[in-house]
């Protein structure tokens, strides 16, 4: 079976090599670059593509790839991936959607945490030698109420986390898991229920036409005024105008963003686009500028997409990566199929 890698770091190539090819597989390409429309003549053979987020298999590049047979992406999201062209050809699609269960909630708490103590601005004044505690004064996470919304494998793990923090957790789900309202009291409610009830919401939900802007500008209103928002999941689920919005309100005091709007024009990964090698539409620069104009406040904490990066979490990705390849040349089917 012919297979192509995009969006490769060095150290994982010997250990795709060594997995992959003595069971029977011709490795293409091992690229560090996003899949780009330039490299489909030299993959046009290829029966399997693993990919990472930034790179864009939509119709165009199925259907130019005649003998593809799976794609699978080194991430949970797969909103990169035309689902429905891969569909309709009978081409599987599969993702790792457990990899990073202990490291993205880790990450959100983190976040909660830097928040309410105000953490930015305390360690950017003491780097310019600045040791007045003057407006430095934050909150408790004890006592509070957080709202999860979306209890999958990383929200569950958030509340769990949660648990030894002497919180109210209020939760929102199209599919509540009774395991955590019997082991950790939880609540479900609806989302407006949630909004206006949380000192804090973090959203752990996929990206789909559902959730395309989840939060926004009419719902934010219903937050309690002093809370605050984290988002480790997908840019596009908040709008970004809401958050402007209720920041310069004083809805919310303070926001802390791995995923947002426009973060493709400035991950590392995609300097490929002032390299001329792709478009970028008006609205994703002008999503982009908003977006890091709110790196500037105080109560924001801007994050390039890294909930994920640990060492432990990228040598799961892979694991579980070259386990769907595997799996689907010897048996016809992947260990974590996106649809069956």
């Amino acid at each position: 079976m012919k297979v192509a890698f995009f969006e490769l770091e060095g150290w994982e190539e010997p250990v795709i090599r060594e997995t992959l090819e003595p069971k029977g597989f011709e490795i293409v390409t091992l690229s560090r670059e996003p899949l780009k429309e330039s490299d489909i003549e030299r993959i046009k053979d290829v029966e399997a593509l693993s990919v990472f987020i930034y790179s864009k298999v939509d119709r165009k590049v199925i259907e130019t790839l005649p003998n593809l047979k799976i794609v699978t992406t080194r991430s949970t999201g797969f909103d990169h991936i035309d689902v429905e062209a891969a569909r309709e050809r009978g081409i599987a699609v599969c993702n790792v959607p457990d990899y990073g269960m202990e490291t993205v909630a880790e990450y959100a708490l983190l976040m909660i945490l830097a928040l309410l103590r105000k953490l930015k601005p305390t360690i950017e004044r003491t780097c310019r030698g600045i040791f007045s505690r003057e407006g430095l004064r934050g909150h408790d996470l004890a006592g509070k109420t957080v709202g999860v919304i979306g209890t999958g494998r990383i929200g569950a793990r958030l509340v769990k986390l949660l648990s030894g923090f002497d919180v109210k957790v209020l939760a929102y789900d199209v599919k509540p898991k009774e395991e955590l309202v019997e082991r950790f009291g939880v609540e479900y409610v609806s989302l407006e229920e949630l909004l206006s009830r949380s000192d804090i919401v973090s959203l752990h939900v996929p990206y789909l036409p559902s959730t395309h802007h989840l939060i926004n500008r009419e719902n934010i209103k219903l937050m309690k005024k002093g809370s605050y928002l984290v988002n480790t999941s997908r840019g596009a689920v908040v709008e970004t105008d809401a958050i402007v919005e209720a920041l310069k309100e004083g809805r919310l005091a303070g926001v802390a963003l791995d995923t947002f709007e426009g973060e493709e024009v400035w991950t590392e990964e995609e300097l490929i686009i002032f390299r001329g090698e792709k478009d970028v539409s008006p609205e994703v620069l002008k999503k982009a500028i908003e977006t890091f104009a709110l790196a500037q406040f105080d109560n924001v904490i801007l994050s390039p997409h890294n909930a994920y990066n640990t060492h432990e979490a990228i040598m799961r990705i892979l694991t579980k990566t070259l386990k769907n390849l595997v799996e689907f040349k010897e048996k016809g089917r992947c260990t974590y199929p996106v649809y069956k």
